[in-house]
């Protein structure tokens, strides 16, 4: 949404909620806090990894559905029409997810971590694993258009479903075999795939839909956006918030355990994240995608699917593998990485195309916080 000319020369923490300014703050906040009960509390990450759901321990897959279902329930999906018809969004964004973001992790896993196959290994399956949850969340706290990212997220599941096995197959087994590096075998069932997306995006899309198709046709739209929204709105965020706590905790003593470990796990990502979101905003500006779907673009293509992949290293590979700890770090990375390029993003959103009034963002996203 094309903010008032008046405002627009503010900075820009001075546009944001109180919430969404000091979000980096609640984020590391909370990372430091799982970190520290991971270490405090001995048998914590055992006992929140007793129960789980595609792999993935309960507490973070109830986490995910909380944070995700806000967000979309208010998309408004009467509008989905007008972004399955824009070849300019949907071609470039299955064009980087689906080729250039593994080939370039998977050149960056051997870059970097030559000497630590486990490792590598496990940041492949990260780049394989492209993003259908906390994408919504920055998408949204950088004013992405909403319903273009519904779009998108669709479009990754679907595609996560049919190709993320037959991918691995090549960038795991046969790519390494024709350049004459190691191969490794990465099993996992197609239906392993579909039951975590249907999981994860399936129950918050669904519950989202139809909290807004009900709340519209009992009390109209405007109360919805103006009254219902705000209210639910900022469970987001607390499902963010929890997630994190849960997710550093699990992995908690692994990570300040071996931290030169980390670290060299953490280099390919931070340069995987940079290139793929500056180099996804470069391409939405050149083929003339205005802000909000530029912005979308980009949080589409440099995030992942951690949920996924940490399920699959853990399934193939044990909870204790060193493919485990690497789907534990893109995380831990990616969670600051990606808030810090929010603020990139509203930084830079005057260099863009702004949406026409038709298309703007809901008037809902103003006041309390945007997630």
């Amino acid at each position: 949404m094309t903010a008032p000319p008046a405002r627009e020369s503010a900075p820009v923490a001075g546009r944001l909620s109180f919430l969404d300014r000091y979000l980096a703050v609640w984020i590391l906040a909370a990372m430091a806090a799982g970190l520290g009960l991971g270490r405090l509390v001995p048998g914590l990450g055992e006992v929140l990894a007793k129960v789980t759901v595609t792999g993935v321990s309960l507490p973070i897959a109830l986490g995910l559905l909380v944070m995700m279902y806000p967000v979309l329930a208010k998309v408004r999906y009467d509008r989905l029409d007008t972004v399955t018809r824009d070849r300019r969004l949907l071609l470039p964004s299955l064009l980087l997810n689906w080729t250039l973001g593994p080939a370039l992790m998977f050149a960056l896993a051997w870059v970097f971590l030559p000497d630590l196959p486990e490792y590598r290994t496990g940041l492949i399956i990260v780049g394989l694993a492209r993003c259908i949850a906390m994408v919504i969340i920055w998408n949204d706290l950088a004013c992405g258009d909403r319903e273009a990212a519904a779009v998108l997220v669709a479009l990754n599941s679907l595609f996560q479903i049919i190709a993320f096995a037959a991918l691995g197959w090549f960038y795991l087994s046969v790519l390494p075999g024709w350049l004459g590096l190691e191969q490794t075998v990465l099993d996992v069932s197609v239906w392993e795939i579909a039951r975590s997306v249907l999981i994860f995006l399936g129950i918050p899309l669904l519950a989202g839909f139809l909290t807004r198709r009900l709340g519209e046709k009992a009390k109209g739209r405007t109360w919805y956006e103006t009254t219902l929204i705000p209210r639910i709105g900022p469970f987001a965020l607390y499902g963010l918030l929890f997630t994190i706590v849960v997710l550093f905790a699990l992995q908690g003593d692994a990570i300040t355990s071996r931290p030169l470990d980390v670290a060299r796990i953490a280099l390919p990502l931070l340069v995987y994240f940079a290139l793929m979101w500056a180099g996804s905003m470069a391409l939405g500006r050149a083929v003339g995608l205005d802000y909000p779907r530029a912005t979308t673009l980009a949080f589409t293509a440099a995030g992942n699917n951690f949920e996924l992949a940490i399920a699959v290293a853990i399934a193939t590979f044990g909870a204790t593998s060193g493919q485990a700890l690497a789907g534990v770090v893109g995380p831990l990375i990616e969670v600051p990485v990606l808030i810090g390029l929010v603020y990139v993003a509203l930084a830079a959103r005057r260099y863009f195309p702004q949406p026409a009034p038709a298309t703007s963002t809901p008037a809902a996203r103003k006041g309390s916080t945007r997630v």
